[in-house]
């Protein structure tokens, strides 16, 4: 009798088993290839040729269009798992995962199978594409941005965050159709756009449309004023916030801008970008743009669609999940069901070491400069970029980090140095003559030199004077190799790595001929500084140490590469893996007992030297050197003008582009600074 039961078990659990698979092997492979043939269709987004049954496959293919519209420009990715038959039934689970605005949708859903002869397919259902979807439903994803967060400066001041602005445009339902065209002109001249290009915006817009045509800061004095704005017919204001600086220029070529995407942002944006959403250009808002614009939140639902008499699936049929932080028209209708919600992630705000009122210090200063300017302090204690201004005449342009110029007398600092270590003191007597001629090229000492200091003079007072020839005359004292070494000793071409910003840091070149080594010696030649890697130099003096700059507190150097010398300022660091040393491996840092000497020498630019006029500026004693640097083929050449600064723990470097002598055009410029700083 228990022989008989056990028999019986194992027949019914045999008959069961044939019933959870009754397909044979071919069969079962057939099922598969056929869910596999739609997995791959659904994940195209085109079901017109796929194996379905219950609908043609056109029109499936018209009703799944339909059905995913208001989740905008993307598809999902769909696999097949394994067929399974049950009660005569075989079904088979489709695995999606959608990709809306940067957030993942996941689910399961479960499709039948039809079997003709030996041909399978997959029976076409609204539940296909999405759980418990009902005919006459749509999907609908509304998005959520969160308030982008702040760049901070020091002391966590707001140096970028939403700041109260006005969008001006005409709103076409408060003007009659045939006035339009007359308020777009006049709206348009009013603001500075062009009145033929506005016009035709506002003549293409829709009926109900209000077209923007400026976007301005609500701020005090503001021109146009309300009263001008008003007075032309259908123009209105509508208050918003938007990121912004305390001011347009205030360290824009830093800071960077925050806008609408374009549309290359959004094609390299790989989805995390859709049309509308605001990111940053240029810059920290731009290199720091996923942190600081956080997560947009997603919330998918299933509405009715329009065919079938409910609310509209979309505001457009390219609206997409990521265009716009205003829902669509679909979510304020009453009959919708939530399948996917996410939650909006608020940005991380970026803490700087910028001094807002160093840096509007800088930028005042170089206000008027017509060519390209810059402005670039430090604190040598910590390596703290304080401000980093270009001026007007940069047209955008980062020359305080990224330029890259013939540094001229300056580097000299570094020559000195270098003598200081093969045994020279600062009374060691060189010869400074009118000109000195190298290999057949004539060197001659800047116009306006004095000649009371023709002559043999000490090395102090040919650093004070900035006499060429007296360096040049020590250039077999000082290998080319020497020079690169001991310009790393004080920070020039060395990657600290706690910037945080692309930036070019300097270049010496280690190899030269003999007339190319002259020209080193004064800074000209191949070797290359900007303004930050001047700034660098006086901190390191100042320090007696190597400063390794530091501009972005969190973040350290996430995409932030040192820019390679190219001899042009307009070249881009951004993309330029940095093959600068790490400041670690300096192998000859600066010494204290160096650094001393080295001050001693810039103090006595100031004291005997071309840059007196620095006595005028209050509080500690300032040390300094000037700079002026020929380029180009001109005849008389043009130059660069130069000049580092060095008062208690600050270190500033001044450049002007085609901007003259150092100590007459960048020296009035240290003095304001200064001054200004230390009040």
């Amino acid at each position: 009798m228990g022989n008989l039961r056990a028999l019986s078990l194992v027949l019914s659990v045999a008959v069961l088993g044939g019933a959870l698979t009754s397909c044979d092997n071919g069969s079962q492979a057939a099922a598969k290839a056929a869910a596999d043939q739609v997995s791959k269709a659904l994940s195209a987004l085109d079901v017109s040729q796929a194996p379905l049954s219950g609908t043609d496959p056109s029109a499936a293919q018209t009703r799944l269009k339909a059905i995913v519209e208001g989740l905008g420009d993307v598809k999902p990715s769909v696999s097949a798992g394994q067929a399974t038959t049950s009660n005569g039934t075989t079904t088979v689970p489709f695995d999606f995962r959608w990709k809306l605005s940067g957030r993942e949708w996941t689910y399961t859903t479960t499709a039948r199978l039809a079997q003709n002869g030996d041909k399978w397919t997959v029976e076409w259902s609204p539940t296909l594409l999405a759980p418990g979807l009902q005919s006459g439903e749509v999907l609908v994803a509304d998005t959520k941005a969160p308030p982008r967060a702040d760049i901070l400066g020091a002391g966590d001041a707001k140096l970028v965050t939403d700041r109260p602005v006005l969008r001006v445009g005409i709103d076409k339902t408060k003007v009659v159709a045939q006035d339009q065209d007359a308020s777009a002109r006049a709206l348009a001249t009013l603001v500075g756009l062009d009145p033929a290009d506005y016009a035709k915006q506002v003549a293409s817009a829709g009926a109900k449309a209000f077209v923007e045509a400026i976007v301005l800061r609500d701020a005090p004095g503001r021109t146009p004023t309300d009263q001008q704005i008003t007075a032309v017919s259908g123009a209105v204001l509508l208050g918003d916030t938007l990121p912004l600086a305390p001011t347009r220029t205030f360290a824009r070529a830093v800071l960077g801008t925050v806008g609408q995407a374009t549309a290359e942002q959004i094609q390299k944006s790989n989805g995390a970008l859709q049309a509308g959403d605001e990111t940053g250009t240029g810059g920290l808002e731009e290199q720091y743009d996923d942190e600081l614009r956080g997560q947009e939140g997603v919330t998918v639902y299933a509405v009715a669609s329009p065919d079938a008499g409910g609310a509209p699936s979309s505001a457009s049929p390219s609206a997409s999940p990521a265009s716009s932080a205003k829902p669509s028209p679909s979510s304020s209708a009453a009959a919708k069901r939530q399948l996917f919600a996410a939650a909006p992630v608020p940005g991380t705000s970026l803490r700087t070491t910028l001094d807002p009122r160093l840096q509007q210090i800088a930028e005042d200063a170089l206000a008027k400069v017509g060519p390209a300017s810059a402005v670039v302090a430090i604190r040598p204690s910590d390596g703290s970029v304080l401000a980093a201004a270009s001026g007007p005449g940069s047209n955008g342009y980062n020359t305080a980090m990224l330029g890259q110029y013939a540094p001229g007398s300056i580097f000299k600092t570094v020559d000195s140095l270098a003598l200081l270590r093969g045994g020279a003191t600062p009374d060691l007597s060189v010869e400074c003559a009118p000109t000195l001629t190298v290999d057949g090229k004539t060197f001659q000492n800047a116009t306006g030199y004095p000649s009371a200091h023709l002559g043999t003079i000490t090395l102090r007072d040919a650093y004070a004077h900035s006499c060429n020839t007296a360096f040049i005359s020590q250039r077999d004292k000082v290998s080319q190799e020497q020079l690169q070494g001991t310009a790393a000793s004080l920070g020039v071409g060395v990657d600290g790595g706690v910037l945080g910003a692309p930036a070019f840091l300097g270049s010496v070149p280690g190899d030269a001929t003999s007339t190319e080594h002259a020209a080193s010696m004064i800074g000209q030649g191949k070797v290359l500084f900007s303004p930050l890697s001047a700034a660098v130099m006086a901190a390191s003096v100042e320090k007696g140490g190597v400063v390794a700059p530091r501009l972005v507190l969190s973040g350290g150097e996430k995409d932030a590469p040192t820019a390679p010398a190219s001899g042009s300022p307009s070249g881009s660091a951004a993309a330029t893996a940095s093959a600068s040393p790490r400041a670690s491996a300096v192998s000859k840092p600066v010494t204290q007992a160096e650094s001393g000497t080295l001050r001693d020498m810039m103090r006595a630019v100031v004291t005997s030297g071309h840059a007196g006029f620095l006595m005028s500026v209050p509080g500690a004693p300032v040390g300094a050197k000037t700079g002026t640097a020929e380029f180009g083929s001109d005849n008389p050449p043009k130059t660069h003008a130069w000049i580092i600064g060095v008062q208690g723990d600050l270190a500033v470097a001044v450049f002007v582009d085609e901007g003259g002598l150092g100590a007459t055009i960048s020296g009035p410029i240290l003095t304001d600074f200064l001054t200004k700083a230390g009040q």
